[in-house]
């Protein structure tokens, strides 16, 4: 799509939407989308030519040509990356903060494998193409645009709107903690836009919005076992590799009690009716009663829903022996889990090693940057504007909560006792959900709406 045919699309969905509310210069849209392309060109990748730290001076070089002092912007190396903190001072200094939280980083993409390169976004039949396009970097140039544009219209907030960027996110999570830290006892509630998000029908029909109030912990436990080994003409009865393989079949074929909560309950309720009859009903009947052993037998087949219902673990890693004509001294596999609020994960890991069977087979838990956290509140106030906000852009789209399968910032301001709620307005379908896979792709037409969107959500929680 070219230039002036982009603007012209971005115009008419700005006009659209303009009957339920003021629609912003068109610049703020088109602004949105530049900064989309420009940030997934920056290969934010972790480890060598890492360029976290380059998007973080971009955007804030954005920031300061859009009037915010130099000095309420802070861009802080860590490591090979970096996060970015924005201030924007409220009117009573009293009022605890409104932290928008995201991240800069991007999980790896090799373009050899993919139809386009991962790092040149690419606009075409109403999509934009590249890493980041959906996680994150649509999103954060949406905030980045809405606020830039709020702040050159004169808005001024009551409270402290802080935006935290952090440079980790897909990895170790060490600038996550960071920001978390620094906002303790300062701020009043989280909106990550990295969470929560609509649902597209495969025809386009916009379905429903959810609140992340909630996400599973994170959790990678190593599998060891150890062996004299010797020469492979000389087989024996204990072999590391059949050791270990036995165990991983045992744990990939066991299924955790299933589990409900409030914020999955309400879900499962809100979204059945918009699933196929044999979902849907599935849903129904879990929400009712989390021991069914027919809805659970349907949502645990489904890869949209398993993660929903419990706690989940599979295998991602195995490693094992040292020679193609040896006996294996060493085999060792990874663990994956995401585990429902309130479990502890050491509990997880003991069943596991229960499941397994076997002592030979040695557990640890070599998990990095995670914390178990509990749900969030569903606070009337944040629900309020959410559904006023899509209410304004997508007139008639209910509104229902969610619990995260994976992890994001919100686990780190979680744990310092401040509510996080993941707020995204992007919709996507499901067949073109390839966050984290190949030829990552989102929607443009959220550009225009989703700018409305968060002017919105913004102003009604910062006045």
């Amino acid at each position: 799509m070219n230039r002036i045919g982009l603007a012209a699309t971005l115009s008419l969905l700005l006009s659209g939407a303009a009957h339920a509310a003021p629609a912003p210069a068109g610049s703020a849209a088109e602004n949105a989308l530049e900064i989309t392309k420009r940030a997934i060109a920056f290969r934010s990748v972790q480890g060598p030519g890492n360029q976290t730290p380059q998007l973080a001076a971009y955007l804030k070089q954005l920031f300061i040509e859009a009037g915010f002092p130099a000095t309420d912007i802070t861009v802080e190396p860590v490591d090979d990356t970096a996060y970015l903190m924005l201030r924007w001072r409220g009117t009573d200094p009293k009022a605890k903060a409104l932290v928008i939280s995201g991240h800069m980083d991007v999980v790896e993409a090799k373009p050899a494998d993919w139809q386009r390169d991962p790092f040149k976004p690419v606009v075409e039949n109403g999509y934009i193409f590249g890493r980041g396009a959906s996680d994150m970097k649509m999103d954060l140039a949406l905030v980045t645009a809405t606020v830039i544009d709020m702040k050159r219209a004169g808005y001024k907030p009551k409270r402290d709107i802080v935006l935290a960027f952090s440079g980790d996110e897909e990895t170790t999570m060490k600038t996550s903690a960071i920001l978390a830290g620094k906002m303790k006892g300062i701020a009043e509630m989280v909106l990550n836009v990295d969470g929560g998000g609509g649902q597209l029908s495969e025809s386009g029909k916009a379905e429903y919005l959810t609140i992340s109030a909630a996400e599973k912990t994170y959790a990678d436990f190593r599998l060891e076992v150890t062996n004299p080994g010797g020469h492979s003409s000389a087989p024996r009865k204990v072999n590391a590799i059949v050791e270990l393989s036995a165990a991983l079949v045992k744990i990939g074929g066991y299924r955790f009690t299933p589990q409900l909560s409030p914020i999955t309950k309400g879900y499962f309720e809100g979204v059945a009716p918009l699933q196929t009859p044999e979902i849907g009903a599935a849903m129904k009947a879990f929400a009712a009663n989390p021991a069914d052993e027919q809805a659970i037998e349907t949502l645990a087949a489904n890869p949209a829903f398993v993660g929903q219902i419990g706690t989940t673990c599979v295998p991602t890693m195995v490693s094992g022996g040292h020679a193609l004509n040896a006996l294996p001294q060493r085999a060792t596999a990874n663990i994956n889990c995401r585990i429902f609020p309130g479990v502890k994960p050491a509990a997880v890991m003991a069943e596991l090693e229960k499941v397994a069977g076997d002592p030979g087979v040695k557990f640890s838990d070599v998990t990095e940057g995670s914390n178990p956290t509990d749900a969030s509140p569903l606070r009337p106030d944040l629900v309020n504007a959410v559904k006023k906000a899509i209410g304004i852009v997508r007139p008639g789209v209910p509104v229902f909560p969610s619990m995260s399968a994976g992890a994001s910032d919100s686990m780190h301001f979680r744990a310092v006792g401040i509510p996080s709620y993941g707020v995204s307005p992007l919709f996507i379908k499901e067949s073109d959900e390839f966050a984290h896979g190949l030829n990552e792709r989102t929607p443009i037409d959220n550009i225009p709406l989703g700018v409305i969107y968060y002017r919105s959500l913004l102003t009604d929680l910062s006045k």
